[in-house]
C-alpha cells in the first residue's frame, strides 16, 4: 500500500463504494469506506423479500470477485447481500461503519478535501468518492389530503412481503419496476384486489427472450443513435409484448430510448403482463389527492382501498453533503459521474447515481476501474512531485 498521508475516502458501503475501494486497493492506493449504517449493502437489506436482480449474474459481478454459480442466473436480494459481505471480506477492505459523513468541503490549504462526520469527526482526504446510492431517501409526493388519509399509506421502501395484505384491497402507486413487481407480489400473496395507479404508460420489456437477456440488448444499443434505438424498440415490443391498451396500459407514444434519456427505465416483466391480462392487477389513473378514507384519481373517480403503497421513487439527497460545491444539477444529480470530475472540484467523484439500461451493477463495476485508474494516476503524480520539492 502507498504511504500517502491522506487516504481516499469512499462514502457508502453499497456495491458502488465497495467496488471502487477494491479497485483502489488493487492499485496500491489506500481507501477507507465510511458507512453510516452498521454493515455493507444496507439499501439491499431493506428491499422487499422477492426482489431479484434484473441483470444476469455474470454481468453483475464487481471487480475481482465473480458471483457464485449457485446464485443462479437472476440473483436474489439475500444473495446480493451475501455477495457484498464476502466482497468486503475477500478484498480486505478498510471499512468504518456507524459514521455518517455530513459535509464535504475543500481543504483549507487547497489540497484535498475535508470531511465532516458524526461525532465531531474531521477527516482529511486526498480524494473522495461519493457512493451513497441511487435509492437513498424515499420520495413521497405531497398529495393534497395525504397527512389526514384515514388508511395505511406507506412508501415502497417499507414494503417487505404480501402477508400483511392478504385478503385486502391494495392500491400500488407508480409503475416503475418496483411498483410493477410489488403489484404482482401482492396478487400472488393473497390480496383480494390490486390496482396499479399509472401516470405515464411505461415501456415493458421481457427480462429474457429465448434465453437472450434484455440487459445484453441494452449493452449493445447504448451508444447507438436515440431515434434508431426507439425504432428498434418499437419493433421488438410489437413482436414480444402484447398490446395492453384494452386493460388500461396503452403503448407509450414516446420512444423507449428517448424515455431512458429522460430517466425512465423500461419495466422488466416478472409477471405483470399476465397479471394485467388476467385482471388480477387493474391499471387505474394516477393519484390526484386523498379525501378522508378515499383516494381521488386523476380521472375524477374515487376508490377506497384498504392500503396504499407508494412506489414513487427516491431522492439522491446530496444537497447537504456537497450542495455548496456546485457539482449538482437543478434536479440534485451529479453533473459529472464515473471518472469525470468538475473542473472546480477535482478529485471528487460520484458513482452509482444513474440507472442505465445496461445494468447498474455492471456500470458501477466499470466506473470503479476508471475511477481507481484516475485516482492512482493523480496519487503517483503527487508522490513524484513530493521528493523533487523536498530536494529543491
Amino acid at each position: 500500500m502507498t504511504t500517502q498521508p491522506r487516504p481516499v475516502y469512499v462514502i457508502g458501503a453499497g456495491p458502488g463504494g465497495l467496488a471502487v475501494a477494491a479497485s483502489l486497493r488493487a492499485r496500491g492506493v489506500r481507501a477507507v469506506v465510511v458507512e453510516k449504517a452498521g454493515s455493507v449493502g444496507t439499501s439491499w437489506r431493506r428491499h422487499y423479500d422477492r426482489l431479484h436482480l434484473h441483470t444476469t449474474r455474470r454481468l453483475s459481478a464487481l471487480p475481482g470477485l465473480p458471483m457464485p454459480r449457485r446464485f443462479g442466473r437472476w440473483v436474489s436480494r439475500d444473495d446480493v447481500v451475501r455477495y457484498l459481505e464476502k466482497y468486503a471480506e475477500f478484498h480486505e477492505l478498510e471499512l468504518v461503519t456507524g459514521v455518517e459523513v455530513t459535509r464535504i468541503e475543500r481543504a483549507a490549504d487547497g489540497d484535498g478535501w475535508t470531511l465532516h462526520a458524526t461525532g465531531g469527526r474531521v477527516l482529511a482526504a486526498g480524494a473522495v468518492v461519493v457512493a451513497t446510492g441511487f435509492n437513498h431517501t424515499p420520495a413521497l409526493p405531497d398529495w393534497p389530503g395525504r397527512d389526514s388519509y384515514a388508511k395505511p399509506l406507506l412508501h415502497a421502501s417499507a414494503y417487505r412481503n404480501p402477508e400483511p395484505y392478504r385478503g385486502q384491497d391494495v392500491l400500488v402507486v407508480g409503475i416503475g419496476n418496483t411498483g410493477a413487481e410489488i403489484a404482482v407480489d401482492l396478487v400472488e400473496g393473497g390480496a383480494t384486489r390490486v390496482r396499479l395507479a399509472v401516470r405515464t404508460a411505461p415501456h415493458i420489456v421481457r427480462r429474457s427472450t429465448a434465453g437472450w437477456p434484455a440487459q445484453r440488448t441494452g449493452i449493445l444499443v447504448r451508444r447507438l443513435p436515440v431515434r434508431l434505438v426507439d425504432r428498434l424498440g418499437a419493433l421488438v415490443a410489437k413482436a414480444s409484448v402484447p398490446d395492453l391498451s384494452a386493460y388500461g396500459l396503452p403503448r407509450p407514444t414516446t420512444g423507449l430510448y428517448s424515455r431512458v434519456k429522460e430517466g425512465a427505465i423500461p419495466v422488466q416483466d416478472v409477471g405483470l403482463i399476465d397479471a394485467v391480462r388476467s385482471g388480477r392487477v387493474e391499471p387505474v389513473a394516477a393519484v390526484d389527492s386523498f379525501d378522508g378514507a378515499e383516494v381521488v384519481l386523476a380521472d375524477g373517480s374515487r376508490i377506497t382501498p384498504d392500503a396504499v403503497i407508494a412506489a414513487t421513487g427516491y431522492r439522491r439527497a446530496l444537497e447537504g453533503l456537497v450542495g455548496d460545491l456546485k457539482v449538482l444539477d437543478g434536479r440534485g444529480r451529479p453533473l459529472a459521474q464515473g471518472d469525470l470530475t468538475s473542473a472546480h472540484a477535482p478529485d471528487l467523484y460520484f458513482t452509482g447515481f444513474g440507472n442505465p439500461i445496461s445494468g447498474m451493477f455492471r456500470e458501477m463495476a466499470l466506473d470503479a476501474e476508471k475511477i481507481a485508474r484516475s485516482i492512482a494516476r493523480s496519487t503517483t503524480k503527487a508522490v513524484d512531485r513530493g521528493p523533487r520539492n523536498r530536494a529543491g
